[in-house]
């Protein structure tokens, strides 16, 4: 088993940092059948078979940890840009 641990500031409010987190969740389970859940207001874990982990958000950062299965270890770096990318679109402070 293999994990991923990625935080990354970010300037959005709190309303705003859910939302982002609630967008990039629903596009990873459109895109590879993550399922997820709200554990908290601040907490959102996700799984499939394979992959399971965990996005939290704090007032000035979020936080992704990832556990991949045997499996998806050659995916890693693949695993790893995606979240970036992800996080540069989603999490990134809006200008006004």
């Amino acid at each position: 088993m293999s994990q991923i641990c990625i935080t990354r500031a970010h300037g959005l409010s709190p309303k705003k940092a859910r939302q982002a987190a609630e967008a990039v969740a629903s596009d990873l389970q459109s895109e590879y059948g993550l399922q997820y859940l709200w554990e908290d207001d601040d907490t959102l874990t996700f799984q499939r078979t394979g992959i399971s982990g965990q996005l939290t958000l704090e007032r000035k950062q979020v936080t992704v940890n990832v556990r991949l299965g045997l499996l998806l270890l050659p995916l890693r770096a693949s695993f790893e840009r995606e979240i970036h990318a992800y996080f540069d679109q989603r999490f990134a402070a809006r200008k006004a």
